[in-house]
């Protein structure tokens, strides 16, 4: 199971309009600096949190635990 154009491409493109387009749309006042800061960072981390935890699916670390007579079952079965 490898990586996939499409999830991958649209997160990218979600977080990316967070980060860097949103920013752009705050109105002017006191805090605009501190908003336009929150949003970057908020598109930067939920991306690198949302692109380890796809890649994290790829290969884990843990497989699933199966009984003997579930084994034999699928086995028999499949």
């Amino acid at each position: 199971m490898g990586a996939h154009w499409l999830p991958v491409t649209l997160f990218t493109i979600l977080w990316g309009v967070v980060g860097a387009v949103l920013p752009a749309f705050v109105p002017k006042g006191p805090n605009k600096s501190l908003i336009q800061v929150s949003l970057m960072i908020t598109g930067a981390c939920c991306w690198l949190f949302w692109l380890c935890c796809y890649m994290s699916q790829m290969n884990p670390l843990i497989g699933p635990i199966v009984k003997r007579e579930a084994l034999i079952a699928m086995k028999h079965f499949w």
